[in-house]
């Protein structure tokens, strides 16, 4: 077997830093793949918002993972996502595998900006991921033994992040994917109370769930200046999105690696052994 990877032509991954990003980059490296990593500090540059940087990042790529920065919410994404298909498309890459969000009408319109390109797609629509509490905003907040959020008894059934990039893998080098859409839960659904108890059991620290109204809720980001779009986004999310119609299970992970998605208990108990939930300084 030749071993040769000079000649193969590289992954693109969008937001190859990202929290799926980087997981996605870790497994085609280690299968000894080449990557591109598509973000403004890349080489190439890319940057969803200059189209002019995206021709010269598609350039005799194999297959393209898409992750929409900031999220695929944000008015503008499906017709930059669509685009984006469409140039991959036209520059011979047909194989192009999209990151989405269950539940929420925008994203679905970039789905569909993706079906409509002529690219062989699969489409990951995915729940919340576990690492919120542990590479996001919601990091500091575990770390300050208070998590305060507008959601008291929505349930949701967290998906790992692991689950998200092996499924994204497979997709992007095996056969059987495409025009698959898969939807992304974990085994279970559980409120965002009873995350912060698992949290609190793993890491062996007192972390506390506090509800709040959605007003005290923006209020709070604002005092953490968060970014205009950024706070509307979230507390949106948060208020209209989180309202149950996710809370159903779904066999994605199944059907896409043929076994069982990660517990929130596993992410749990393995992130607080890495010590990023000891309480701040």
């Amino acid at each position: 077997m030749n071993n040769d990877t000079s000649k193969m032509k590289p992954f693109l991954i969008l937001g190859g830093t990202g929290k799926t990003g980087r997981r996605v980059a870790e497994r085609l490296v280690k299968r000894g793949m080449p990557i591109r990593i598509g973000s403004r500090y890349g080489e190439p540059a890319f940057d969803w918002e200059n189209q002019a940087t995206w021709e010269p990042v598609l350039q005799d790529v194999k297959a393209v993972y898409i992750t929409y920065y900031p999220d695929l919410a944000m008015p503008g994404a499906a017709e930059a996502v669509g685009a984006f298909a469409k140039l991959a498309v036209k520059n011979g890459i047909k194989r192009l595998v999209l990151l989405s969000g269950r539940g929420e009408e925008e994203a679905q319109r970039s789905e569909q900006a993706l079906r409509d390109s002529g690219a062989d797609w699969t489409i990951l629509r995915a729940s919340w991921f576990c690492q919120n509490f542990s590479e996001n905003f919601l990091l500091e907040q575990v770390q300050s033994g208070t998590v305060a959020l507008p959601t008291v008894d929505v349930r949701e059934p967290f998906v790992d992040a692991d689950d998200i990039a092996d499924v994204a893998v497979a997709a992007l080098m095996e056969n059987g994917h495409v025009g698959e859409l898969y939807e992304l839960t974990g085994p279970r659904a559980i409120t965002f109370a009873e995350a912060t108890e698992e949290i609190a059991k793993a890491s062996g620290r007192a972390v506390r769930y506090v509800p709040l109204s959605a007003e005290q809720f923006s209020s709070m980001l604002v005092q953490h200046h968060t970014p205009v779009e950024i706070t509307e986004l979230l507390t949106d999310l948060f208020t209209k999105v989180l309202d149950g119609r996710n809370s159903h299970l779904t066999d994605g992970v199944q059907r896409a690696l043929g076994r069982a998605p990660r517990d929130f208990a596993d992410y749990a108990r393995d992130t607080a052994a890495t010590g990023i939930w000891s309480e701040l300084k």
